[in-house]
């Protein structure tokens, strides 16, 4: 039997990322070489929220360029790792009765191959990604994450790519820093607090029960919902840190949760 292998859920932040060297993709470096390294990686990623549940089948999945007005050096990356059609096929089942699309078109996101240049550099681990059911609401993405959490016990590495807190209109575009939003610190801070005190009930109805602050916080539920898929893998009294910390441009938490 192989190794059980940590959950991890990353706040990606800014594509650039990919081609820089700083103090979170230095930590999602280390990351990699954490624990054993996967047999596979399935991801869910914020830029895959499309209108329902689906899983990526190409041997080959292409490098998505899923964004614009950055370097060319950005759109030069490629992040060639195969990918693996038994794992979404065992996906497939692990989630049945669920009708999940075999899908031969998409690829990695930057969501995805941002973060994985940095922890697997030598694009050596298969992954598949998983689709953000959009039509669905937040307890369903949670229960997805209970009902994958067996992968972990075969050694696949369940990754969520998003960010705990994403405002995009209240980002620093500028080149000066901006110090985080009160409001970005609050909500982020009461994450960790719920996922620390295993009370997951309000991280799924966020909405409701976390204050005006996820309005500013969370004003869209793309970004989000990944960490709801990692927090479903999660068995009971098992260990959780957040290995990478840091707000950029006062409105994206780049926090980090492994579980396990």
């Amino acid at each position: 039997m192989s190794e059980r292998i940590p959950a991890l859920f990353i706040g990606h932040g800014n594509p650039m990322n990919a081609l820089l060297v700083n103090p979170y993709t230095e930590r999602w470096a280390a990351l990699g070489t954490a624990f054993p390294k996967p047999k596979g990686i399935l991801a869910v990623s914020a830029h895959w929220y499309i209108q329902d549940a689906a899983v990526t089948v190409s041997t080959a999945p292409r490098t998505i360029h899923d964004f614009g007005g950055f370097p060319r050096e950005l759109y030069e990356v490629q992040y060639p790792a195969p990918g693996d059609p038994d794992l979404a096929a065992h996906v497939q089942k692990l989630l049945a009765p669920l009708s999940v699309r075999r899908d031969e078109r998409w690829g990695l996101d930057h969501g995805t191959w941002s973060v994985l240049c940095h922890m697997y550099p030598h694009a050596d681990v298969p992954v598949v990604q998983l689709s953000i059911d959009e039509k669905q609401p937040p307890l369903f993405h949670y229960d997805i994450g209970k009902r994958l959490a067996p992968l972990r016990e075969q050694g696949v590495l369940i990754l969520g790519s998003g960010n705990v807190v994403h405002n995009l209109h209240a980002y620093a575009w500028g080149r000066h820093a901006q110090e985080p939003y009160d409001w970005t610190i609050s909500f982020e801070t009461r994450v960790r607090e719920l996922l620390l005190a295993e009370e997951y009930k309000p991280l799924i109805n966020y909405e409701n029960q976390l204050g005006n602050e996820a309005d500013l916080a969370v004003p869209t539920p793309d970004h989000y919902l990944p960490l709801l898929y990692i927090a479903g893998t999660r068995t009971r009294s098992e260990s959780l840190a957040f290995p990478v910390e840091g707000v950029d441009g006062g409105s994206v938490s780049m926090l980090a949760v492994r579980v396990g």
